[in-house]
């Protein structure tokens, strides 16, 4: 019976060491095993040629070395329904076992909390949350022969803004913007391969601006127009200012009411998420805190910086745990803001 006893008690013993450091290598021995020689998929919730294409390239050729396993990480376009397609099928059907991960449009993560992102199938604050490259600025800009040179401008005057689809910040900037400043504005949806499109659609003369631009997006990507002053900047979208734009007028300094003002910030507070990148939900533990410690190394990887920086892209990060709980942060917003962010969001 004593021998008995004193087996039981070093099992026990050995239980408990098996959880320790041992059990940690254990672990990433397993994670490594599972994806070495694997392909990591990275879905792009927009065609080429805009910044969360260049965003999710970028990530994707020095990201995989930082995985135990060193996978290979390969970007694949999802265009559709302004990045709803690419979200949908993260959460519905892409493998849950940390094989794929993806980027979207950072104002769908709030819109099925507002009610206005037709044919949305996710519930936001179940994926597994790697991390976003950036919290940054948006812009409206417009066509130098446009009429609209300032936001003096934009009340004043009719104008055309082009945007992807219906729960796009393309889209929900705009009519933000129109609905709680009254602006004699008309929102133009289609362009369906996201910003690349609207420059080309400002370009022919079928709208005249775009809002919910990217400040890193149009350096990286459009700069040629900005330093060939063929687009106006006339609005910055953020929770604060961008150190580029000192002389452009931040939305949240805008004069409103105290409602709308509360309204405002809910809706910008996507932002603070600009280039967010997620698995599906329920991907094994250890996986995900592989993702996510990877990710974190890939921001400070001097080699994807140095990338980064030659491509004209913000590097700001956030990781993984603060964008889950800033997700949970704006779920729980109170309902009399929420109700008013949702009325500012409809369309006319």
């Amino acid at each position: 019976m004593l021998c008995l006893k004193w087996l039981m008690a070093c099992a026990a013993a050995c239980a408990v060491t098996v959880t320790g450091p041992a059990a940690e290598a254990a672990d990433a021995n397993a994670v490594a095993n599972f994806y070495k020689g694997k392909t990591v998929q990275v879905i792009v919730g927009f065609g080429p040629g805009g910044g969360y294409d260049l965003y999710a390239r970028t990530l994707a050729r020095y990201m995989g070395k930082h995985i135990p396993g060193n996978p290979t990480m390969v970007p694949q376009n999802m265009p559709g329904a302004g990045g709803v397609k690419a979200m949908n099928y993260l959460y519905k059907v892409a493998r849950k076992d940390g094989t794929v991960m993806g980027t979207f449009a950072r104002g769908l993560v709030i819109e099925p909390l507002l009610g206005h992102a037709q044919g949305t199938q996710f519930e936001a604050v179940k994926y597994s949350w790697i991390g976003s490259v950036t919290n940054e600025v948006s812009v409206c800009a417009f066509w130098f022969n446009s009429g609209i040179g300032n936001w003096d401008d934009l009340t004043r005057k009719p104008s055309t803004i082009g945007a992807s689809a219906a729960g796009a910040d393309s889209e929900i900037f705009p009519t933000v913007l129109k609905n709680l400043f009254k602006l004699p504005t008309k929102v133009v949806t289609g362009f369906s391969n996201g910003g690349a499109d609207i420059n080309l659609g400002m370009e022919r003369g079928e709208v005249k601006g775009r809002c919910g631009w990217s400040w890193s997006s149009l350096k990286s990507q459009s700069k040629p127009l900005l330093d060939g002053k063929k687009i106006n900047v006339v609005l910055q979208l953020a929770l604060e200012k961008h150190e580029d734009l000192p002389n452009v007028p931040l939305v949240m300094d805008l004069p409103t009411t105290p409602q709308n003002k509360a309204a405002l910030k809910l809706i910008a507070s996507r932002q603070s998420i600009a280039r967010p990148f997620a698995a599906p939900p329920g991907i094994p533990a250890d996986r995900l805190a592989a993702l996510r410690t990877a990710f974190d190394a890939t921001m400070k990887d001097p080699a994807f910086l140095a990338e980064a920086k030659r491509l004209d892209l913000e590097v700001r990060p956030v990781p993984g745990i603060e964008v889950e709980k800033l997700i949970k942060e704006i779920y729980a917003t109170p309902p009399d803001v929420v109700k008013l962010a949702a009325q500012a969001e409809k369309s006319s």
